[in-house]
C-alpha cells in the first residue's frame, strides 16, 4: 500500500502472478512450464468429463464434493470444459468458495431452483434473427453467431441453450462453423445498409480457425457501410497461450484489423475477464503481444454472486485489465437463464457496487454496469429503470429507440428477498398482481 493525498490506494492489481501453480495439480506435477504454455497441450488436456476432475486431481479432491459435481450434471444446462490453465488456477483447498470454479464448475449443493420468470432465451436473441445465427435488434448493429463451441463453457452463459452440447437436462441443437450458411448472413448485410456495427460472437472466435476468421473478417469488410467489427473471445481470460503460440490464428487476427485500418475501418476484440483470479503474467504477455500490435481490447465483465460482488474485487478487476491495457467497458447484470438462480445478485447491488467503483480509475477505464433486458429490450444502464420494487424484487423497463412503446421487466432472485416476499412470490397469481402493480406504477 501506499499513500496518496491521504487516501490508501492499492497496487495490488500491478502484481501478475508467475510461479508454477498446475504442478499443484497431480497428473500435472511433472508438466514443464514449455508444456503448460503450449495452446495445443492445452486443448488436448482440456476437462471435458467429470471423471478426469477425480482423474486430475486424484487425492486432492474430496469424494462428497466430487459427487456433488456428478449430481450437478445431471440437472444444469450445459456440460464442463475447462482450460487446464484455469483449471490449475481453481483454489482446491477451498472448491466450494472459489470463484473460479463457481464459474466453470457446478456442484449441486449450490444451484437453486430458477426463478419463475426465467427463460432459455432470457434476451430474445432467436426472435430478433432475420437469417440464422444473425441478431438483429438495435438499428446500426448486429449480433452474428458463426459457431456455438467455446474453449471453455461458463456456467452462466446466457446461450446455454445452444453451447455446451446436450445434457440430461437440455437437448440442444449446436453448430460448428459452417461457411456456406455463413454467407446468408453476409447477404443480408449487404441490402441492409443501416447496420455499420458487427460483433461476432457465438460461440467463441477463438474457436474459430485462421482461414475463417479471414473470411468473416474480409467478406464483412468488403460490405460498404460496415464500419466497426468487433471479435468476442473469452479465450484471452481463460487461454492466453493461444495468443502467445497459436501464431496462425494470431496473425489471421492482425490480417483483418490491417485490413479494416486500410479500408478506414474499426476490427477490435471483446474479452470477458470477470475474476482478477483469471489473470496472471500469461494474461499480461497475452495483451503485451495483442497490443504491440495495435489492436484495441474491451473488456465486459458479468456480475456474479461470490466471483465478484464486492467492491474489493471490483475495483481490483477493474484497475488490473486497465493495467493490461484493456478497456473496462461492460458488467453485466446476470441474465435470467437456467441453472444460474444461484449466481444472480439483485439489482440494489449492481447500483452500489457500480457508485463504488466509480472515481478508482479514470472514467474511460471505468465499466458501465448494465441490465441487459429479458425480452429483447437491449442493454440499458443499471440506475434507468422506470420503477424498481426493491422489496420484491422487481424491475420496470423501458427501451424507447429499440421497442418504443413496450415495457420490460427484471427480477431480483427471489432467495435474496425478505421472508414475506419469497412467500408472495410462491403463489402464481399474487406474483402476477405484483407484476402488474410494477408496471402500473411505472405508467403501464
Amino acid at each position: 500500500m501506499t499513500i496518496k493525498d491521504n487516501k490508501l490506494i492499492s497496487l495490488e492489481h500491478r502484481n501478475f502472478r508467475n510461479d508454477d501453480f498446475w504442478k499443484e495439480i497431480p497428473a500435472w506435477e511433472s508438466v514443464t512450464r514449455g508444456e503448460f504454455a503450449d495452446q495445443l497441450w492445452q486443448q488436448k488436456n482440456s476437462i471435458r468429463k467429470v471423471e478426469q476432475v477425480k482423474k486430475v486431481l486424484g487425492d486432492r479432491i474430496d469424494e462428497s464434493f466430487y459427487l456433488d459435481i456428478v449430481a450437478a450434471m445431471h440437472v444444469v444446462p450445459m456440460n464442463i470444459r475447462i482450460t487446464p490453465y484455469i483449471f490449475a488456477l481453481m483454489n482446491w483447498k477451498d472448491p466450494y468458495n472459489c470463484p473460479l470454479r463457481k464459474q466453470f464448475l457446478p456442484v449441486k449443493s449450490q444451484l437453486l431452483e430458477d426463478h419463475p420468470f426465467h427463460e432459455a432465451d432470457s434476451l430474445h436473441e432467436d426472435a430478433d434473427m432475420p437469417v440464422p445465427m444473425l441478431t438483429h435488434r438495435y438499428p446500426d448493429k448486429v449480433l452474428f453467431l458463426p459457431t456455438t463451441i467455446c474453449p471453455v463453457y461458463c456456467s452462466y452463459c446466457t446461450r446455454s441453450r445452444i453451447i455446451g452440447g446436450s445434457t440430461e437436462a437440455v437437448e440442444k441443437e449446436t453448430y460448428g462453423a459452417n461457411q456456406k450458411k455463413w454467407d446468408a448472413v453476409f447477404e443480408y448485410l449487404t441490402r441492409t445498409p443501416q447496420v455499420e456495427d458487427v460483433v461476432v460472437s457465438g460461440g467463441d472466435a477463438y474457436m474459430l480457425t485462421a482461414a475463417q476468421i479471414r473470411y468473416i473478417g474480409e467478406n464483412l469488410l468488403k460490405i460498404p457501410h460496415i464500419r466497426r467489427i468487433r471479435l468476442a473471445t473469452k479465450g484471452i481470460a481463460i487461454f492466453p497461450m493461444k495468443v502467445l503460440t497459436d501464431d496462425d490464428w494470431f496473425n489471421a487476427v492482425c490480417d483483418v484489423v490491417k485490413l479494416g485500418r486500410a479500408f478506414g475501418k474499426q476490427v477490435v476484440i471483446h474479452t470477458h475477464f470477470s475474476s482478477p483470479n483469471e489473470i496472471t503474467k500469461w494474461s499480461q504477455m497475452a495483451m503485451d503481444r495483442i497490443f504491440s500490435e495495435g489492436i484495441i481490447v474491451r473488456n465486459q465483465a458479468v456480475l456474479q454472486a461470490g466471483v465478484n460482488d464486492d467492491v474489493e474485487t471490483m475495483v481490483k478487476l477493474t484497475r488490473q485489465v486497465g493495467y493490461m491495457n484493456i478497456q473496462p467497458y461492460y458488467v453485466y447484470m446476470h441474465d435470467m437463464v437456467p441453472g444460474c438462480e444461484h449466481l444472480r445478485t439483485t439489482l440494489r447491488e449492481g447500483e452500489e457496487i457500480e457508485k463504488a467503483v466509480r472515481g478508482t480509475t479514470a472514467g474511460f477505464n471505468t465499466p458501465t454496469f448494465v441490465c441487459d433486458l429479458p425480452g429483447g429490450g437491449g442493454k440499458r444502464n443499471v440506475s434507468s429503470y422506470e420503477y424498481y420494487d426493491e422489496e420484491n424484487g422487481i424491475s420496470v423497463w423501458t427501451a424507447p429507440y429499440v421497442k418504443p412503446g413496450q415495457c420490460f421487466t427484471y427480477y431480483d432472485p427471489i432467495h435474496k428477498l425478505k421472508e414475506d416476499a419469497r412467500k408472495r412470490w410462491s403463489d402464481p397469481k399474487t406474483r402476477e398482481a405484483m407484476v402488474a402493480e410494477a408496471k402500473k406504477k411505472a405508467g403501464f
